[in-house]
C-alpha cells in the first residue's frame, strides 16, 4: 500500500492541557484532559426598591452586562421593582476588549428604554474562583447614575473569574454566541448529555388458536396471525392445520424501549382470497405486564381472549358470550443485548437486564480540545460560515458540546467521561454544523450538516496514557472524498484492574443468550434497524433535541447499503489477508527450487531434527512465534488508528461508483444510468459465480474418490488405499516423512515442470457439472 497523503495522517500535538502546572493555576482531575479556558463570569440575581418610571409608579425592568462590544440581556418583568432573574453571562477572556465591566439596569419602553442605574467593575479587581472553591456569593451593591453619584435602588451581583470547570459554565450566556436569539436558539447551542432510551428485546411465541369463527364454515380456513408493536409489523406463515384450531409455534421478534408507551397489538387473519383477509378476532397487550425472563428458561404460555373489536379506553365493553382464544408465550428477553450500532463498531455489548451487567472495568475519558480549519458549510451574508458543535457516542451515554459560532476553528475544551466495561469497544466522535441557531426547524427543515467522523477503538490504546492528536474529519461525497478539517482530542483509558480486563479476553463477545438462542441473521439486520429508528426517534424528542441525522451518522445507519467502493476494500482486506500465505508459500517454492541453496541445507537440517524428535514440533512453532511477536514489539503502533482513505478505496473510487452508492433505495436515477449499474453489477457476479462454481468443482472431486462414480479411478484410489495401508503399517513413521520430506525438497535437477501424478488423478475426476443445465 501507498502511504497515506499528508493531509488524510493522523497528527501527533503537544497541548498545554490541564492549565499548566507553573503558575499553580490546576484546575480539578476532571478537567486535566483540556486546555484552560479563562471567562469572566457575571450571575445577576435580583434587585430592589428600584424607582417607578411609568405613571402608576412602576417599571418594566432587565439587566444588560456589558464588556467592550459585547452585551448581554436578562428577561424584562412587567411592572415589578423587585424583580429576580438568576442569570449567568460569560465572557471568553481571549476577546475581552475593556478593563471596564458594566451592568446597567434599564426599564423596557417602547420607544427608547430608560436608564435606572448602573455598576461598574475594573477587571482587575476581580476575584479569581478555581472549583472545588463553593460559589461566590452574590452581594449587593447600590446603583449609580452616569456620573458616579448613588441613586435609588440596589443590584444583586456576583462577579469572578472562572474557567470552564465552573459549574454556572454549561447553563450560561456566551459572548461568543451573542448573534443567537431566542430561548430555543440558545437551547440549541448549549452543551448536554443525552443517554439512550434502554431497549428491550419482546419475543412472542405464538402457539396455537382455539373456536376460530370464520364467516364461511364451508371452507378451510387460511389462518394467519400479524403482530404489531409500534411501526413494527411481522406475520406468521399460514397454519399448516386449516382447521378452526390452528397450531403455529413460530416466534416474532420486536424491539420495544422503556417507558413501555405503545401496546402489542394481535391479529389472528383469514385469507379469504389472494388479496383478501378477514379479521377473525384481536387482541391487545400492554407490555408493562409482560414477563421479563434473564435466561434460557421458558416463561409460563398464556391464552388471550380473541374478540372482533378491540375496545378503546372510555368506551363500553360489549358482553360477547363467546370467544375465540389464542395460546401464546409473550416475554422481554434480559439476556441478550440490543444492538442499535454496527456490530464492528460496538460502543456497548451488555445485556439489557442491568442485574447481569459485569462491574465495570475502567474509564475512559474524553478531552475535545478544538479544530482547525474547518470549511464553510452555509452562506450567511453573502459569505461562507460553520456552526461547529460534537457529539461524542459511547454506551448508552450521548455527549454534546456547546456550538461555537461562525468560527472555522472553533475552541470547546470539554471534557467527558465514561464507565467501561469492555476493552473491545469503539468510541464515536462526530463533528456537524448547527442550522437550528434561531430555533425550531424554521429553516424550511434544514438538516444539520456532516463534517467528519472519528472512531477510536479502546483495545488499541495504552491505559493510563494521554493521547493528544489531531485526526482528519474525511467525509465522502458523490464527487469524491473530501477533508473538512481536523478535529483535535485528547484520550486515556483508565484501568481499574488490569486482571479483570485480562479476564475480559477470555469471555464471549456478546452475552450468553445470543449463543444459547441465536437470532438468525435476517432478524438480527431488522432488529437492528428497528433499534436505530427507535433510538434516532427519542433522542430528537430530547430538548434539545439530538436530531435524527446526526444519530444515523453516528450509528451507522447506512453502512449496510451495497457500494462497489466498498466491495472492492474488502476484497482487497482479504488479498491483504491472505498476502501472508502466498509470501510463505512463495518462500517455501524457492527453497523446494535451491535458490539460495545455505537456506535449503538448514531446512534440511531443522526438518531431520524435527523428524527424529517429533516432541519438538510444537514447542518450536510456539517459540517462534513469541520470538515474532517480541521482535514486532519494536514497531508497535503508537498512535490510535484513524479513518484510512486508501484502505477504503475512497480516493481512488470512480465518480459513478459514487454517484451509485449515494443512490436512494429504491434507485432514482435514469433508467438508462440503471440498466449501466446493473450490467455492470451482472458481470461481477459472473466472475464470482464462476469462483464458486470452481470451488464447488473441487469438493465434489474429492467426494467422487469414493462414490464410484467414475468405477476406474475410484478402484485406483482404494487399491492406492489398501497398499499405502500395509507400507505405513510395515514402515516406521519417520521414515516416511524423511522420504517424503526429501522427495518434496529435492534438487531442480530431479524435477520436471509437467503437473504430478496425484494432481493429473485428481484433476481427471468427475464433478457434477456435467448435470448442470
Amino acid at each position: 500500500m501507498r502511504p497515506p497523503l499528508e493531509e488524510f495522517s493522523l497528527k501527533e500535538t503537544k497541548p498545554h492541557l490541564g492549565g499548566g502546572k507553573i503558575t499553580g493555576d490546576k484546575l480539578t482531575s476532571t478537567y486535566d484532559l483540556v486546555e484552560q479556558m479563562q471567562y469572566l463570569y457575571v450571575r445577576v440575581v435580583k434587585a430592589k426598591d428600584l424607582p417607578g418610571k411609568d405613571v402608576t409608579g412602576s417599571c418594566d425592568p432587565y439587566v444588560e452586562v456589558k464588556m467592550g462590544n459585547y452585551k448581554g440581556t436578562t428577561r424584562h418583568f412587567e411592572k415589578k421593582t423587585n424583580p429576580e432573574w438568576n442569570q449567568v453571562f460569560a465572557f471568553s477572556k481571549d476577546r475581552i476588549q475593556s478593563s471596564v465591566l458594566e451592568v446597567t439596569v434599564k426599564d423596557k419602553d417602547f420607544v427608547k428604554d430608560d436608564f435606572m442605574g448602573r455598576v461598574l467593575f475594573d477587571l482587575n479587581e476581580i476575584p479569581k474562583r478555581v472549583p472545588p472553591d463553593s460559589p461566590l456569593a452574590p452581594q449587593w451593591y447600590r446603583l449609580e447614575d452616569r456620573k458616579g453619584d448613588k441613586v435609588r435602588g440596589e443590584l444583586m451581583l456576583a462577579v469572578w473569574m472562572g474557567t470552564q470547570a465552573d459549574e454556572a459554565f454549561p447553563e450560561a450566556w456566551h459572548s461568543d454566541a451573542a448573534t443567537v436569539t431566542g430561548i430555543e436558539g440558545l437551547a440549541n447551542i448549549r452543551s448536554k448529555v443525552y443517554l439512550s432510551p434502554k431497549l428491550w428485546y419482546l419475543r412472542v411465541n405464538v402457539i396455537e388458536a382455539q373456536d376460530l369463527q370464520p364467516t364461511d364454515k364451508g371452507r378451510f380456513p387460511e389462518v394467519y396471525v400479524k403482530a404489531q408493536l409500534g411501526n413494527q409489523a411481522l406475520r406468521t406463515r399460514v397454519s399448516a392445520s386449516r382447521t378452526i384450531n390452528p397450531m403455529w409455534n413460530e416466534d416474532l421478534m420486536f424491539v420495544a424501549a422503556e417507558p413501555f408507551e405503545e401496546h402489542l397489538i394481535l391479529t389472528v387473519e383469514d385469507r379469504v382470497a389472494p388479496n383478501k383477509d378477514e379479521v377473525l378476532g384481536k387482541c391487545m397487550i400492554p407490555l408493562q405486564y409482560v414477563d421479563k425472563r434473564l435466561d434460557h428458561k421458558p416463561v409460563n404460555t398464556r391464552w388471550y381472549n380473541l374478540e372482533k373489536h378491540v375496545i378503546v379506553e372510555g368506551e363500553k365493553k360489549k358482553d360477547t358470550k363467546f370467544a375465540s382464544r389464542i395460546h401464546m408465550r409473550i416475554c422481554l428477553e434480559g439476556g441478550y443485548h440490543v444492538l442499535d450500532e454496527s456490530t464492528h463498531y460496538s460502543s456497548d455489548l451488555r445485556p439489557t437486564a442491568k442485574q447481569l451487567w459485569k462491574s465495570s472495568i475502567g474509564v475512559l475519558e474524553l478531552g475535545i480540545l478544538n479544530a482547525q480549519g474547518l470549511m464553510p458549510m452555509k452562506t450567511k451574508d453573502g459569505r461562507g460560515t460553520t456552526d461547529a458543535y460534537c457529539v461524542a457516542k459511547y454506551g448508552q451515554k450521548w455527549v454534546r458540546t456547546r456550538t461555537i459560532i461562525d468560527s472555522p476553528t472553533p475552541k470547546w475544551n470539554e471534557q467527558y467521561t465514561w464507565e467501561v466495561f469492555d476493552p473491545c469497544t469503539v468510541i464515536t466522535i462526530g463533528v456537524f454544523d448547527n442550522c437550528h441557531l434561531h430555533g425550531g426547524d424554521k429553516a424550511g427543515g434544514a438538516r444539520d450538516s456532516r463534517i467528519g467522523k472519528v472512531r477510536i477503538r479502546l483495545s488499541t490504546l495504552e491505559t493510563d496514557r494521554v493521547y493528544t492528536h489531531s485526526y482528519p474529519l474525511l467525509v465522502l461525497y458523490p464527487n469524491g472524498v473530501k477533508k473538512m478539517g481536523e478535529i483535535h482530542l485528547a484520550v486515556r483509558f483508565t484501568c481499574s484492574s488490569l486482571l479483570n480486563m485480562m479476564h475480559m479476553y477470555s469471555q464471549p463477545l456478546l452475552p450468553k443468550m445470543h449463543y444459547l438462542h441465536p437470532l438468525t441473521v435476517s432478524q438480527l439486520d431488522s432488529l437492528r434497524h428497528q433499534a436505530t429508528q427507535i433510538v434516532s426517534m427519542r433522542l430528537s424528542r430530547a430538548e434539545p433535541p439530538l436530531r435524527k441525522e446526526v444519530v444515523e451518522y453516528m450509528l451507522d445507519v447506512g453502512s449496510h447499503m451495497w457500494s462497489m467502493r466498498r466491495s472492492k476494500a474488502n476484497f482487497f482486506r482479504i488479498m491483504g489477508v491472505l498476502s501472508g500465505i502466498i509470501a510463505v508459500g512463495k518462500w517455501f517454492d524457492q527453497i523446494c527450487n535451491w535458490k539460495n541453496p545455505i537456506t535449503t541445507v538448514l531446512i534440511h537440517i531443522l526438518f531431520i531434527i524435527l523428524v527424529l524428535y517429533p516432541e519438538l514440533i510444537l514447542p518450536t512453532v510456539f517459540l517462534y512465534l513469541f520470538l515474532i511477536g517480541v521482535w514486532y514489539y519494536r514497531w508497535r503502533p503508537r498512535h490510535p488508528p484513524h479513518m484510512d482513505t486508501r484502505l477504503s478505496h475512497a480516493d481512488s473510487a470512480h465518480p459513478d461508483e459514487l454517484d451509485e452508492e449515494f443512490d436512494t433505495f429504491p434507485t432514482s436515477r435514469p433508467s438508462d444510468i440503471v440498466r449501466m449499474r446493473y450490467d455492470r453489477l451482472r458481470s461481477i457476479a459472473g466472475r464470482i459465480q464462476t469462483v464458486v462454481g470452481d470451488l464447488a468443482t473441487q469438493g465434489e472431486r474429492l467426494q467422487s474418490l469414493l462414490s464410484w462414480r467414475d468405477p476406474r479411478a475410484t478402484a485406483l484410489f482404494v487399491i492406492f488405499c489398501l497398499i499405502a495401508a500395509i507400507v505405513l503399517y510395515v514402515t516406521p513413521f519417520q521414515v516416511v516423512a524423511l522420504l517424503t520430506g526429501f522427495y518434496v525438497l529435492r534438487h531442480p535437477r530431479f524435477r520436471h515442470k509437467l503437473p504430478s501424478v496425484p494432481l493429473n488423478f485428481f484433476r481427471r475426476l468427475p464433478a457434477r457439472t456435467d448435470c448442470m443445465l
